[in-house]
């Protein structure tokens, strides 16, 4: 006899049961957690999580009731009931967000774990019972192995993963009729189509092209040889890092059946980069870039292949996911379910942090700490990839004690001299009158400045053809448009004269013949270096890095990496060795102190047990990027077309994205100056268009200072 209690209706009335429902959740979201040996509580979740949908109150909401019904908390009962602490915050969160444990005496009326428990206790929920002659709930094994508070919040926040995206997936395809999701080729098809890729590199055909291949032979043999676990991969600018990175990971991948690989980037610009060589690789169908700046505009006729790489931003279910350092860690502290629905990918994956030198200070602790979840108990293979190692080696011994990093191309495997294109000089003060006419006496020149103030000071000062200035006060369709030509005048050997502010220093490729950065940190300084015969081309003893000290103190942000800079470079002969890299991070780490590597104070949040698992409060205080911003947005080029749309009464994701490249992000009092100056259209969400052109610049960006239309900071 068919079921009479329903989950869902249809558009065009067809009816799923409450019971066809949680058996495909159940089965699903089982699946998903047997990736990290959980599945037994995966398919408790997945059973008891829509439970109180047997209530009659339910049914008549389905129909047409206009009544709440709080059928997320009887499954959360359930499993509580069992001792299932784990499955019933999950269950308990699969709508509206992971909520705080709380604390045993909190009130029916507080949304805590605790609360919710005490509601179902006092009972307050609607009658459920009819789940019983159903369905029985099975016994699960509770998880071993979690030695605290923390990895226990980050056990529930994977088996919440596996549960919400189990029950999207089982909605989606009795809605829909079907689903256009998953696909894409085996690990061992992208293996394949590497190795033929990189067939041509072989036999090399010079003694720089002998050391590439000789690491990419490396990489792809550790990917063999090593078991999952932490790896570094320090190489050279240079050196092909990329696509010995990717090889090291797909033949890991593919000889101890994992999964996908995931690449976690710094910047977007990176991304897009690196990208489009996996896209040539591997073909476009396996490759996910996930990011703010990409925009999967589906239209209204969009094919599969459209539809599926849309659907896979909500939970990964690709080979190769490209993304930010900033999604992936945020949704890692995150509730939402949106946020979370991709995490129980991450089990079982390659993990490769590019650049890993990036990773923000003030997020240190916590990134590392889940950087060791997800290899100690999640079967996740972690690469930490970057010219410039930091000195994390500490912080992993204290979170994942006994497993050191090994490094998979270590010194001997390489001649490092063989990629070293650049000679470095020091200097002392060189005021910007100095600095400028140094500049000058140079045909194609890039000079990285610390401040906007001194960009633009510095380039005023330039004269003559082929003067050029970039910092983040220029939208980014803006940039790119400067970008193109820098890299035109660059190739056709005109001139091409630089002042930039530090946007420049990754992932933009550009080839200067000679390079001066002001002190900064180490990692700056270098990335910098990156920009100066970048490929090869000519002899490093002609292609000169300068440093300097600017005429200014260092800004308060920066001050202790410059210290710790310079104390390196007084302490070591070479700036790019391994030994100035390991002193800098050190110093740089001593510097700060432990509690400026968890600023927020995530962890001992975690750890506290006067709040029980305080998720939500997790959530809203882990930021890898503080939000003290607001956006200007340019009625420049596109964007005048854009924000006419919008001042039309056009509200859409896909619009916000595409103004996006005409926009500028000031601080709040940049944005008050620019408002008292009559220069803004305030819009609802806080940001503003900018309604007088003549405060933006062509070659400078958005002015800071609206009476005197001059940039200042």
């Amino acid at each position: 006899m068919a079921s009479t209690y329903l989950a869902h209706i249809a558009d065009d009335r067809r009816e799923q049961s409450v019971l066809e429902h949680l058996d495909g959740t159940a089965g699903r979201c089982a699946g998903f957690a047997s990736a990290f040996g959980a599945g037994e509580q995966g398919r408790l979740a997945g059973l008891a999580h829509d439970i109180g949908k047997y209530s009659d109150a339910f049914q008549r909401r389905l129909k047409g009731a206009d009544i709440r019904v709080d059928h997320s908390t009887a499954g959360a009962a359930e499993c509580a009931k069992r001792g299932q602490f784990f499955a019933a915050l999950a269950v308990a969160g699969h709508h509206g967000g992971l909520p705080d444990g709380g604390n045993r005496t909190d009130n029916t009326d507080q949304g805590t774990y605790f609360g919710r428990m005490n509601k179902a206790a006092a009972g307050r929920l609607e009658t459920y019972d009819r789940w019983k002659e159903e369905l029985d709930l099975p016994g699960a094994a509770l998880p071993a192995g979690l030695d605290n508070n923390s990895e226990r919040m980050f056990f529930t926040r994977m088996l919440y993963s596996c549960l919400v995206d189990a029950d999207f997936l089982d909605t989606e395809e009795f809605m829909d009729g079907g689903s256009v999701r998953g696909g894409g080729d085996t690990i061992e098809t992208l293996d394949q189509r590497l190795q033929d890729y990189t067939a041509g590199w072989f036999p090399p055909k010079n003694p720089l092209n002998r050391q590439r291949c000789a690491l990419l032979r490396r990489c792809m043999e550790q990917g063999e040889e090593q078991s999952p676990g932490l790896f570094t991969l320090t190489l050279p600018t240079g050196s092909g890092k990329t696509v010995s990175s990717l090889a090291f990971a797909l033949r890991h991948a593919r000889t101890h059946g994992l999964e996908r690989v995931i690449y976690v980037l710094p910047y977007t610009s990176i991304i897009e980069q690196n990208a489009k060589v996996f896209r040539e690789i591997l073909g476009e169908e396996n490759v996910l870039e996930h990011h703010s700046g990409v925009l999967y505009d589906l239209g209204e006729n969009p094919s599969p292949k459209e539809i599926r790489l849309a659907k896979a931003t909500e939970n990964w279910d690709m080979p190769v996911v490209v993304t930010t350092a900033v999604q992936f860690f945020e949704s890692l502290f995150a509730a939402r379910s949106s946020r979370c629905r991709k995490l129980h990918n991450l089990a079982g994956s390659v993990i490769i942090f590019d650049e890993a030198q990036m990773l923000p200070v003030p997020c240190l602790r916590p990134c590392v700490f889940a950087i060791s979840q997800l290899v100690k108990h999640y079967r996740a293979s972690a690469v930490l990839c970057t010219a410039t190692q930091p000195a994390l080696g500490p912080l992993f011994r204290e979170f994942l004690p006994g497993r050191p990093p090994v490094e998979l191309c270590p010194p001997g495997s390489y001649d490092p001299g063989m990629f070293r294109r650049v000679t470095f000089r020091r200097e002392e003060v060189l005021t910007a009158p100095a600095l400028a006419e140094r500049l000058g006496g140079l045909p194609q020149v890039l000079c990285v400045v610390n401040r906007r103030r001194t960009a633009q000071q510095l380039y005023r000062l330039l004269d003559g053809e082929g003067a050029f200035h970039l910092s983040t006060l220029l939208c980014p369709a803006h940039r790119k448009e400067k970008l193109e030509e820098i890299r035109r005048r660059l190739k056709e050997n005109l001139p091409c004269r630089v002042v930039s502010t530090s946007l420049i220093e990754a992932g933009v490729d550009v080839d200067f013949p000679a390079v001066f950065r002001e002190e900064a940190g180490l990692d700056s300084i270098l990335q910098t270096a990156g920009r100066c015969n970048r490929e090869g081309g000519r002899p490093a003893e002609e292609s000169i890095v300068t440093i300097f000290q600017g005429e200014e103190k260092p800004h308060q942000f920066i001050r202790q990496n410059v210290d710790a800079g310079r104390y390196a470079l007084d302490h070591a002969q070479c700036p790019d060795s391994p030994e100035a890299i390991a002193c800098y991070f050190h110093e740089l780490l001593d510097l700060k102190g432990p509690e400026a590597q968890d600023k927020h104070g995530i962890l001992p949040l975690m750890e506290d047990t006067r709040n029980m698992l305080p998720f939500q409060e997790v959530a809203q205080r882990f930021q890898m990027i503080q939000q003290d911003t607001r956006t200007v947005y340019v009625p420049r080029g596109e964007g005048a077309e854009l924000l006419a749309r919008l001042s039309a009464g056009e509200c859409s994701r896909s619009l916000f994205r595409k103004l996006g490249q005409y926009s500028v992000n000031v601080y709040a009092s940049h944005f008050q100056a620019l408002d008292r100056a009559g220069a803004l259209e305030l819009l609802e969400d806080g940001s503003g268009v900018l309604i007088k052109p003549s405060l933006y610049d062509e070659d400078t960006g958005l002015s800071m200072d609206p009476d005197m239309e001059t940039l200042m900071i």
